[in-house]
C-alpha cells in the first residue's frame, strides 16, 4: 500500500472528511492519524515544546528526555481521543448523526475499523505514552509518578464521568498547564516549578476554551443526551461569554508574568493574536451559532462554529506563544546571563 505523506500533512492540520473507498487506500499511519484527530494532537506537542523552552533557560537539558516526554504526551493525547470514540461509540452517544460524525469519520461509528482492530490502536497507542512515562520515571522519579498518576486518571475518566458531569473543561485545563508544561519541565530539570507550570496556563487556557466552543457547537445535542458539559452548564449566552473571558485571562496571565519578570517583555508578542480576537473571534461569539451553513462560510468546516474559531485562536497563540519562548530563552542564554 502507498504511502500517503499528503494525508499525513492533511491530517494534522484539519480533521479530514472521508469515505469508505478513500479510508480503504490510506496506509497504517494515515489511519492513525485521522483515528487520533491528529490536527488537535499538535497542541500536545506544543506544550511539551513550552515545558522544554521553559527548563532550557534554566540550564543544559537532555534531548532525548524531551523528546521522549514530547513522544509521550503526543500518544496519550492519541490515546485519550481513541478512547473518548470508544466509550461514546459503546454508550451510543455517536449514534444518530452526532455532531462528532459531522465533522471527520469517527471510524467505529461509521465501520471504518472493527472494534477490535480500533481497540488496537488504542492499546498499542497507550502502551507508547506508558513506556514513555516509565522510562521518565525510572530516570527522574519522585514528583514525576505523582504528575503520571494524576494525568493517567485524566486520561481514564475524562469521558466518563469527567465530561458528564461539566469537569472536562477544567481537566483540559489541568493537563495542558500544569501537568504538560510543568510535567516536561520537571523530567528536564528534576524538579517541580510552580511558576514553570504557571508559564503553561496561558496555552492551557485556549485549549479549554476550544473545548468550550466545541461543546457550545453541540450544546443541544448533547442536552438531549444528558451529557452535561461546561456549555451546557451555563447556557449558550453564558458559554459565548466565558469563552471571550478566558480569552482575555490568556492575555492578562502573560502580561503577570511579565510584570513579575519570569518573562522578558519579548513575551508580549502573543498580543499579535488580538488581531484575530477582534476581527473573529469577538464578533462570531457575539450571537448564537447559526443553524445553517451561511453562504460565506467554508462547506469544508462547518458544520464547526466556535469551536472552528477557538481552535484556530489556540494554535494560533501558541505560535506566537511559542516564538516568544524561544527568543526569550535566546536572550536569557546569551545576553541577559
Amino acid at each position: 500500500m502507498r504511502v500517503r505523506f499528503d494525508m499525513w500533512l492533511r491530517a494534522l492540520r484539519t480533521m479530514p472528511r472521508l469515505g469508505r473507498a478513500e479510508w480503504d487506500g490510506l496506509d497504517i499511519i494515515s489511519r492513525w492519524l485521522v483515528s487520533t484527530r491528529a490536527a488537535a494532537l499538535v497542541m500536545s506537542f506544543l506544550a511539551a515544546l513550552m515545558g522544554g523552552l521553559l527548563a532550557l533557560r534554566d540550564g543544559r537539558v537532555s534531548i532525548w528526555k524531551w523528546i521522549l516526554a514530547a513522544f509521550g504526551l503526543v500518544m496519550a493525547h492519541g490515546t485519550n481521543n481513541l478512547l473518548n470514540d470508544r466509550i461514546d461509540h459503546r454508550r451510543g452517544v455517536d449514534r444518530g448523526n452526532y455532531f462528532r460524525d459531522q465533522y471527520g469519520p469517527q471510524p467505529l461509528e461509521t465501520g471504518f475499523l472493527s472494534s477490535g482492530r480500533h481497540l488496537v490502536y488504542a492499546v498499542l497507542t497507550g502502551l507508547f505514552a506508558l513506556a514513555s512515562g516509565v522510562i521518565l520515571g525510572a530516570v527522574t522519579g519522585g514528583v514525576v509518578w505523582v504528575v503520571m498518576a494524576v494525568g493517567a486518571l485524566v486520561l481514564l475518566f475524562y469521558t466518563w464521568p469527567l465530561k458528564y458531569i461539566a469537569l472536562g473543561e477544567l481537566s483540559v485545563f489541568v493537563v495542558w498547564g500544569p501537568l504538560m508544561v510543568g510535567g516536561t519541565y520537571l523530567v528536564l530539570r528534576g524538579s517541580w516549578s510552580w511558576l514553570a507550570a504557571l508559564g503553561g496556563v496561558p496555552f492551557a487556557l485556549g485549549v479549554a476554551a476550544t473545548l468550550v466552543g466545541k461543546h457550545l457547537d453541540k450544546m443541544e445535542l448533547d442536552r438531549e443526551k444528558r451529557i452535561v458539559t461546561l456549555s451546557v452548564l451555563l447556557g449558550d449566552r453564558g458559554a459565548r461569554v466565558a469563552v471571550v473571558v478566558i480569552a482575555a485571562l490568556q492575555y492578562l496571565t502573560v502580561i503577570a508574568l511579565v510584570v513579575v519578570r519570569y518573562f522578558t517583555p519579548v513575551m508580549l508578542v502573543p498580543l499579535v493574536s488580538l488581531v484575530f480576537i477582534f476581527r473573529v473571534v469577538v464578533p462570531m461569539f457575539r450571537s448564537p451559532r447559526p443553524a445553517e451553513r451561511p453562504d460565506a462560510y467554508p462547506e469544508d468546516v462547518w458544520p464547526l462554529w466556535f469551536v472552528a474559531a477557538t481552535f484556530s485562536f489556540t494554535r494560533q497563540f501558541g505560535g506566537w506563544y511559542v516564538l516568544g519562548l524561544i527568543v526569550d530563552t535566546v536572550l536569557r542564554l546569551t545576553v541577559l546571563r
